[in-house]
Formats: structure tokens, C-alpha cells, sequence
């Protein structure tokens, strides 16, 4: 056992999803994935890649299940792929663990809070851009493919982890209420046909990256979404 002193890894350490913790509640969803014939072969493809040294990033694939159960999701922000630099990525969507620079998607995520809400809500993540006080406070950050390889964005896609993410979303859909789904860019807006739109609210614009921030056809900066989430969350409490 490592002392507790020690730095945790900013990489993958293990293919073995025990190793990976998740919320009771998510627990039944993930097991049956993985003895599932898509998890079966997502995990032989990651121990396969582990054993050719490969570096795999973040540290746990499930993170956003761990801090935010499924009875706390109150809105759910999908990405793509995790960080693919060394040390950014912490298994949250578009977040980065502490001390890294702001990539430049988060930091349009950040701009257009401010702008939306006038000013920063309690859980604004300063100093940084770790996003980990939204995920405990009900933001499922959810990235459709949850592992990565370094310097290859895209690298595991296809590879199961879609499976997954799918029946994340759906399970949102079908078992919660009231629940806000932003859906940034043409690979979130894919995702739409899982989610009931008479139950929920769902808010669509271009990715936050600087290449679609500010082009229709409806631009992400300016697009009002964190103060209608905030609206629709106090139309719907829980």
C-alpha cells in the first residue's frame, strides 16, 4: 500500500473496474456493462494497451459516477473525450485537476457563467478549473468515451465505453426528474434521441471550444444556459 503522502497517479493504473469506485446507485448499471460482452471487450482492450505501455488517462474512468449519484443529478453536462495532456484530466467533463492551466473550452465555460449570472454561483471553482464542488452538488459531467491515450484524442473511442455513457444518460432520463441536459456541440446533440424531452429540459449550442464558441447557429457565448438552468431548477425542486 502506498503511504498516504504519496502523490496519487495521474494516469491509469488498472483495467479492473473494482478498482474503480462508483455510488451505490450507479453499482447494478455498471456491473451488468461489464459482464456484458461490450465491457468484456472495452477491458481486454485496456489491459491490452496497458501491457504495450501505453499512458491512459484519468486515473478513474468513473469519477463523475462516483461523486454524483443518481438520485443527486439535478443537470447533466455532456463532453466528448477526457484530456489528453499529461495531468489534466480528472474523469470529469471539460474539468481539469487542480493546478492546471485553464484549457481554452473551460475557459469559455467560465466566461459565459459570468456573463449569464452576473456573477459567480457558490461553487464556481476558484482558483483552477477543477469542476469536482459541481459534481457534489448534483452535475453529472459525463464524457461519452471515458478513457483516452496521451497525445490522441479520440484514441478509445469506439472501443465500448459509448455502451456505457448511452445507458448512463438513459437511465438519467427514464429514473429522474426535472433534470437540465446541456448539450454542447454536434457529438452531445447525438445523444438528444435518449433523453425525454417532455420530462426534462434540454438546452442545445455549439461546443464552448474557441473554433464554434461564437458561430451559429446558436453560439455557444451568449447562449443563456446557466441562468435557465437555475430558473428551471427553481421552477422544480426536488
Amino acid at each position: 500500500m502506498p503511504d498516504s503522502g504519496a502523490t496519487p497517479p495521474d494516469r491509469l493504473q488498472s483495467a479492473d473496474p473494482g478498482d474503480w469506485p462508483v455510488a451505490p446507485g450507479w453499482r447494478d448499471l455498471v456491473d451488468r456493462f461489464f459482464a456484458s460482452q461490450a465491457g468484456a471487450r472495452l477491458l481486454v482492450f485496456l489491459q491490452q494497451r496497458l501491457a504495450a505501455g501505453a499512458t491512459i488517462y484519468p486515473p478513474q474512468p468513473l469519477r463523475a459516477l462516483e461523486l454524483t449519484p443518481p438520485e443527486a443529478v439535478r443537470v447533466v453536462i455532456l463532453g466528448q473525450d477526457p484530456y489528453h495532456g499529461a495531468g489534466q484530466a480528472e474523469g470529469l467533463a471539460f474539468s481539469v485537476a487542480p493546478g492546471v492551466a485553464l484549457p481554452p473550452s473551460l475557459r469559455n465555460i467560465f466566461k459565459e457563467l459570468q456573463r449569464d449570472l452576473g456573477e459567480p454561483p457558490p461553487a464556481f471553482p476558484v482558483p483552477g478549473g477543477s469542476l469536482v464542488r459541481w459534481a457534489r452538488h448534483g452535475v453529472l459531467l459525463l464524457n461519452t468515451c471515458l478513457t483516452v491515450e496521451q497525445g490522441q484524442p479520440a484514441s478509445h473511442a469506439g472501443q465500448g465505453w459509448e455502451v456505457l455513457t448511452d445507458a448512463i444518460i438513459k437511465a438519467v432520463s427514464e429514473h429522474s426528474e426535472n433534470v437540465v441536459f446541456m448539450l454542447w456541440g454536434s457529438h452531445a446533440q447525438s445523444k438528444r434521441a435518449l433523453i425525454d424531452g417532455s420530462r426534462h429540459l434540454v438546452l442545445c449550442a455549439n461546443h464552448p471550444s474557441p473554433f464554434s464558441a461564437l458561430r451559429p447557429p446558436v453560439p455557444f457565448m451568449g447562449c443563456g444556459h446557466f441562468s435557465q438552468a437555475r430558473a428551471w431548477r427553481d421552477q422544480h425542486p426536488k
